[in-house]
């Protein structure tokens, strides 16, 4: 079952858990879908290590977009970096 904004309702929660959600900040997902991580751009190599899961989670998203895992890693640093610079 999927549910929408319209079917929480806050105000059946505790009290604390209630209070806490009216000063929570909603910071928005600015990060890109795996699909959407595939331009191409000028390189540097360099050598980095990452987590076997890290590395196994792009090679599959990579294998079913058609594309090479390290473009896809390369364009999710590059979005990181622009949204922070």
């Amino acid at each position: 079952m999927n549910l929408n904004d319209d079917d929480i309702k806050y105000s059946d929660a505790p009290p604390d858990i209630e209070a806490a959600l009216d000063r929570s900040i909603v910071i928005p997902d600015f990060l890109p879908p795996p699909e959407k991580l595939v331009m191409r751009r000028e390189k540097q190599k360099v050598t980095i290590m990452l987590d076997k899961r890290t590395i196994s989670f792009f090679k599959r998203a990579a294998k079913e977009n058609g594309v090479k895992y390290q473009t896809m890693i390369n364009n999710l640093l590059d979005s990181y970096a622009q949204h922070f610079s």
